[in-house]
């Protein structure tokens, strides 16, 4: 069975998930009414698919989306297992009832008007808000995600390739409903951003660097890094494919005022080494994030 968190509703923990879902559902609810649905903007999902017949039918968004969203966890939960727990329930559910109940008292035009780019990246940014969010609540969003998941396990294709298949045909969807070129390069646009800031919601912002140093002077460069910048890291063996002689690789992470400091005296003492630097989306663990607060905030 897939794991599902059980925490209860009135304890610590399952309010504060519950919360990070209503706020969550609310900021992506907003990010639907606000920008991207007056512009007719199809950013994937079953929201995509609500926005193009709320045009054609007059339909409204958020109850269309749930009587999407119903089925395919049901369907999904047959064909996956019980791996959608209540929060996901809960999160699609808010959600359509935030999209709707804003459209009612706030009317569908768009908060930005006559500047569909601007409205698309806004909208971005709110829907990758609201996702986030609820991802860290360990919800999901339901609807062409379980799509993609049911594929998955009959074509052992990756989730996220087929998420972006879907998505995909569901934009160009658009394009054929409303015969408008603009429509689905506002929709990447949207997609884009919204994928961009629910990583950076998750992971967080980070400007550290992963360093791997192979050089003749590796002692020294072990030196500087443990008292000098105080920073650990890993001595790993390694063999030179030339000639396949003995090499050791430094490995060690630092911030970018720290990596700049060691290539500066790399460069003094060994100007021949070779020194690889990447960039670091997440760290954890002793001198930087500890593991243990990274699972206790992701509730």
């Amino acid at each position: 069975m897939a794991f599902l968190s059980k925490e209860k509703l009135f304890s610590k923990r399952g309010l504060k998930s519950y919360s990070l879902i209503l706020v969550g559902s609310f900021i992506l609810a907003a990010g639907f009414v606000l920008f991207i649905t007056p512009y007719k903007i199809v950013p994937g999902g079953v929201y995509g698919i609500s926005i193009v017949l709320h045009y054609l039918f007059g339909t409204p968004v958020g109850l269309v989306a749930l009587a999407f969203d119903i089925p395919l966890t049901l369907i999904g939960i047959k064909v996956l297992g019980p791996r959608f727990g209540i929060k996901t329930v809960v999160g699609f559910v808010f959600t359509a009832v935030f999209v709707d109940g804003l459209t009612y008292f706030y009317g569908t035009e768009a908060l930005v008007k006559d500047d569909a780019l601007l409205s698309s990246i806004f909208g971005g940014l709110f829907m990758g808000v609201g996702l986030g969010m609820i991802f860290k609540a360990r919800a999901t969003s339901g609807g062409t995600d379980i799509v993609a998941m049911m594929i998955s396990k009959y074509t052992r294709l990756p989730v996220g390739q087929l998420m972006i298949l879907v998505d995909s045909v569901i934009v160009l969807l658009g394009l054929l409903v409303f015969g408008d070129w603009k429509i689905p390069l506002y929709s990447l646009i949207v997609i884009f951003i919204t994928g961009k800031v629910i990583d950076t919601i998750l992971e967080g912002m980070n400007y550290d660097k992963v360093l791997f140093i192979i050089s003749d002077k590796s002692e020294e460069i072990r030196t500087k890094i443990i008292h000098d910048l105080n920073r650990g890291g890993t001595l790993i063996k390694g063999e030179g494919l030339y000639n396949s002689s003995e090499r050791k690789i430094v490995f060690t992470v630092a911030n970018r005022r720290e990596t700049v400091i060691l290539q500066d005296y790399i460069n003094s003492i060994d100007p021949f080494a070779f020194v690889t630097v990447l960039n670091a989306n997440e760290i954890l663990g002793n001198g930087f994030r500890s593991l243990k607060d990274k699972v206790t905030e992701t509730v």
